[in-house]
């Protein structure tokens, strides 16, 4: 399942990317989630947009964001 990647990326307040509106956790998770859950973070997308459209990109989704998500990830699964 593709991507709903829009090469525009930028972080809201709450992690929220304002160009494909997923949070970075499901960012950064893509590439190893089941197809199951691929399609349902691209069912709650379009509401998603709704709710979020005209936010503010208050910072770039950078590599130490990434880095804080997965390490934060990796201790939900620890426990």
């Amino acid at each position: 399942m593709h991507s709903p990647c829009v090469a525009r990326c930028g972080l809201d307040d709450n992690d929220y990317c304002m160009g494909c509106f997923r949070h970075i956790d499901e960012i950064v998770t893509w590439g190893s989630a089941s197809d199951a859950r691929k399609a349902e973070i691209w069912a709650g997308l379009a509401e998603r947009k709704a709710r979020l459209a005209g936010g503010d990109n208050c910072q770039t989704l950078s590599r130490q964001k990434w880095l804080e998500a997965e390490a934060r990830l990796a201790t939900q699964e620890l426990e």
